[in-house]
């Protein structure tokens, strides 16, 4: 019986990965409710016990299922084997488990298993690039703009292991590889995906809709990320206007240019609408946040801007994808019913609720209860999301 189940649950590259991410990403915001209501007293810093495990372990699982099933298509390849996707999952697997367990319970071991997420992201990324090495086709944009995102996160976990070494600038590297990790890793992934797949998407769901992008547009996107991960180190609002203009106006005019049908689809694709507009709010944020440092420096956005590109864009894409996805590759047609509508609008509300959070500093408002209620928020979004969706993955096609 079991060696039936496990059959089905390994035939599609997704469902493993989509479980284990869901599953983590409960566990891992449950971590960071119990440290921060001090239910659970951690040895480790939030850069490691949140902010790391987002971005090295929890993002990336969910993106790499939905990659190994698309990369082979987008080059014209064969489908990856089985055995060969379901042997990285166990490694994830093993070692998402591991950092979990030894932040609560040894923390001095959590490094061990830290280098062995980078082994499984380093034998993903060579899996990757061989697919497409071995491809004939002449434009290979996308794909190569994954890689170089995938080799950028890459260089980033790393740094941020050696960070765990106790030197004179281990805090500055962990920032540095946190802000690569997010900005030129799990950011640059998510937006190439979404730059190749909504568009497509859309002219399924609205035939009139031709697809109008620029054609240096991964390329801006990527230095200025770049640029802004390098400001990002001198801990200076000011100084990160100077990447936040620039693509403010690139994404901003990019959409503009696209011309997404928002009111001519069904919700399973304008949700996916939703989460790229979050893009251009959060750089505009950001902008403020640098014009504000020239007025009064007292005032706090905290993480406003890193917290509407994680629950606007990351979890409104990753949701509406994974919807898509689950159905589509479960043998039903890709549609959002009410259930879903309902969860699409929850992290909406969600995203607003902590950005609201994020300025709550400035009132006097109790900080800490509002950030525990968005992320008891967001965990029980996850699990009624679970509960309909997570469900198909297990029983496998």
């Amino acid at each position: 019986m079991f060696f039936s189940w496990y059959k089905k649950f390994s035939s599609q590259p997704h469902q493993p990965f989509f479980t284990s991410g869901i599953l983590f990403f409960i566990l891992f915001m449950s971590l960071f409710v119990a440290s921060y209501s001090n239910i659970l007293i951690l040895d480790s810093s939030v850069l490691t016990y949140h902010a790391y495990s987002m971005i090295f372990v929890i993002f990336i699982q969910f993106f790499l299922g939905f990659l190994f099933v698309v990369f082979p298509r987008f080059l014209v390849q064969a489908d990856i084997e089985t055995k060969v996707y379901m042997n990285l999952f166990l490694l994830y697997f093993f070692a998402s488990l591991g950092v979990f367990l030894t932040l609560i319970f040894y923390s001095k071991a959590t490094f061990i298993f830290q280098i062995l997420m980078l082994i499984a992201q380093i034998m993903s990324f060579k899996l990757l690039y061989l697919i497409h090495q071995k491809s004939l086709i002449k434009v290979k944009e996308d794909t190569k703009w994954v890689l170089i995102a995938f080799f950028s996160g890459l260089i980033s976990h790393g740094l941020f292991i050696i960070s765990n070494l106790d030197f004179s600038f281990s805090y500055l590297i962990s920032k540095f590889a946190i802000n690569g990790g997010f900005y030129l890793f799990i950011f640059m992934i998510i937006f190439t995906i979404s730059q190749r797949m909504i568009p497509f998407f859309t002219t399924s769901k609205a035939p009139d809709y031709k697809i109008n992008k620029s054609e240096n547009l991964l390329t801006l996107v990527f230095v200025f990320l770049a640029l802004k991960v390098v400001l990002l180190s001198f801990d200076n609002a000011k100084l990160n206007l100077i990447a936040d203009i620039p693509l403010f106006i690139i994404i901003t005019k990019e959409l503009i240019r696209w011309k997404l049908p928002f009111f001519k689809v069904p919700a399973i694709m304008w949700v996916l609408f939703l989460g790229l507009y979050w893009i251009p709010v959060a750089f505009f944020i950001s902008i403020i946040e640098g014009l504000m440092a020239f007025y009064d420096p007292s005032i706090v956005f905290e993480k406003a801007v890193i917290h509407t590109l994680a629950l606007g864009y990351f979890i409104t894409v990753l949701v509406g994808f994974g919807t898509r996805v689950i159905l589509g590759h479960s043998g039903s047609t890709p549609h959002a019913n009410n259930f879903a509508i309902f969860v699409f609008i929850a992290i909406q509300i969600i995203t607003l609720f902590r950005i609201f959070t994020s300025f709550s500093l400035n009132f006097g408002l109790n900080y800490m209860a509002l950030l525990d209620i968005t992320a008891i928020l967001l965990i029980f979004g996850l699990l009624l999301w679970s509960s309909k969706y997570i469900v198909i993955l297990l029983k496998g096609k």
